[in-house]
């Protein structure tokens, strides 16, 4: 027999704790039910090596309690994924949270049951029904996994990024294939390269990487932000990603600066590390020139650090930077200076198959003994849909986004009432601080809860009118910038079949003070009954 609870909650990542704990200051009955063994989510599966944020520690973290704020300490300004994960053990066990987490389970559907206003919700460990469902699911979770031919014929072994074994894996003399040159690949190259005999990097497309400049967290620094913890994650609010307003955002236009002016800010914030550098000139994602500006610098970095000619002009991207998630590194370029790492150009030949041996590209087979897929994900909508929700009138989610994904605000989908997506497309999303992001989806989700018990309501639905419109408002707004203008994750390019929408929307603050707007106007948009 199903068990009945106001809320159920799918994952248990940092956007499903912080759910249960605000549905519990609600008085509700909720429950999160993780595929994973423990809490974490994407910090929970990401073991590969090197594995690390790229929002600086003392901003990657939440904001909703001033202790936990004040009790925790990072070592590092780009904590790793170890230290992540021990940070979201420490919020399930310092808020009780594991008592209403329902561990190695997976959902596998959800029905909408119209007379009830309540979903049936399928689990492989047992059946629930709750009033509301949150798919806090994580928007880089659902793995791509390639599919070239002769896979199943290697004899060495194969590991993906995003799935990495927790006991680790040692290359030491090994032979060993890194099949994507995306973020996970950059941080896991260079550690990978100082194990393995010798190490194949097969690439497509190069990615623009910037340092990271980490290291141990400046005691001071830490005090310097704990002292105004407040003041901190206000002005982050204000920022297009939620972060970083500690190095500020340049108002100032690249194409007006002089080359020497324009060099001079491009070192500064390349000496600061991370993504202090996209903050350079304000009209770098919207001006293709001051992107271009931008990008050569990046190719000049890049050309002067690699010694072989070669090898660095296909490592420079023709893209414009942050078309694509840029990436920080720590040692990814001076790599390629070693005498055992190689470089295969793999855009005009392509992998053609694996082997028993190895793989071949260009008909040239490269003989392994291990083969490391760094492919990424199925972005934002990929693990959504691996749940089979059923709305109204048993209308499934693939047929709502067969064209790609309807919301409105990224927060409902019309015809699945009660159902909220945390973090998905339509929202400012993976162009954040994902922990800004989270806790402004979650506060929303739980005020909007409260509001319905409050009235005497049962259930909250995005019109078709209001998602159709904010759909098209995205598409405007990124169309606006440089975002949409290379085959990258945010529009779903690298699934074969996956529609290619443009997800996520630019511009974190002017996002959440529509949000704000909408429930202060009674939740225009949505019908609540």
């Amino acid at each position: 027999m199903a068990q009945e609870i106001d809320a159920l909650v799918v994952g248990a990542g940092f956007g499903g704790l912080y759910l249960l704990h605000r549905f519990r200051a609600l008085g509700l009955s909720a429950v999160a039910i993780e595929t994973g063994s423990d809490v974490g989510g994407t910090w929970y599966w990401n073991r590969y090596p090197g594995a690390r944020c790229d929002v600086e520690s003392v901003e990657y973290s939440f904001s909703f309690d001033e202790d936990l704020q004040q009790e925790w300490h990072w070592s590092e300004r780009y904590a790793a994924q170890p230290e992540i994960l021990a940070y979201a053990r420490h919020v399930a066990d310092r808020f009780d949270l594991r008592r209403d987490i329902r561990f190695d389970t997976r959902v596998l559907g959800a029905d909408w049951d119209d007379a009830a206003h309540r979903w049936s919700v399928r689990t492989d460990a047992g059946d629930w029904t709750a009033r509301f469902v949150v798919m806090a699911t994580g928007t880089l979770t659902a793995v791509n996994r390639p599919d070239f031919p002769g896979l199943g014929e290697f004899t060495g072994a194969t590991y993906h990024t995003a799935r990495w074994p927790e006991a680790g894996v040692d290359f030491t003399g090994q032979r060993v294939a890194v099949i994507g040159t995306g973020s996970s690949a950059i941080q896991a190259i260079p550690i990978i390269a100082e194990q393995a005999a010798e190490l194949f990097v097969f690439q497509r497309t190069p990615t623009y990487s910037v340092p990271a400049r980490n290291g141990p967290l400046d005691p001071a620094e830490e005090a310097a932000v704990k002292a105004d913890y407040a003041g901190l994650r206000m002005r982050d609010r204000q920022m297009p990603g939620g972060f970083g307003s500690r190095f500020g955002w340049n108002d100032a236009s690249a194409v007006t600066a002089t080359p020497e002016e324009r060099d001079a800010e491009y070192e500064r914030r390349w000496q600061i590390g991370g993504f202090a550098y996209l903050g350079a000139f304000s009209d770098t994602i919207i001006d293709p020139v001051a992107n271009e500006h931008a990008s050569e610098f990046v190719r000049r970095k890049i050309r002067e650090t690699v010694h072989d000619p070669a090898t660095a002009e296909l490592l420079c991207p023709t893209q414009p930077i942050a078309c694509k998630r840029m990436c920080l590194d720590t040692g990814y370029y001076e790599t390629f200076n070693r005498p055992t790492v190689h470089l295969v150009d793999v855009s005009a030949a392509p992998i053609e198959r694996m082997t028993a041996a190895g793989l071949i590209a260009g008909g040239v087979e490269h003989a392994v003994d291990a083969i490391v897929f760094a492919t990424g994900f199925d972005a934002m909508t990929g693990a959504v849909m691996a749940v089979d929700l059923r709305g109204r009138s048993g209308v499934s989610i693939h047929d709502a986004w067969a064209a790609g994904p309807v919301n409105y605000l990224g927060l409902m989908v019309p015809g699945f009432p009660n159902l909220f997506v945390l973090t998905g497309p339509g929202s400012p999303s993976v162009l954040t601080n994902m922990i800004v992001s989270i806790e402004e989806h979650v506060d929303w989700i739980t005020d909007a809860i409260a509001r319905l018990r409050d009235g005497g309501l049962e259930t909250i639905e995005a019109t078709p009118e209001a998602a159709d419109a904010w759909v098209e408002y995205v598409n405007l707004v990124a169309s606006l910038t440089l975002y949409p203008s290379c085959n990258s994750w945010y529009l779903g390019a690298n699934v074969p079949g996956k529609p290619r929408v443009f997800m996520p929307l630019p511009g974190l603050p002017a996002y959440v003070d529509k949000c704000n707007e909408v429930a202060r106007n009674g939740y225009e948009g949505f019908s609540l009954a």
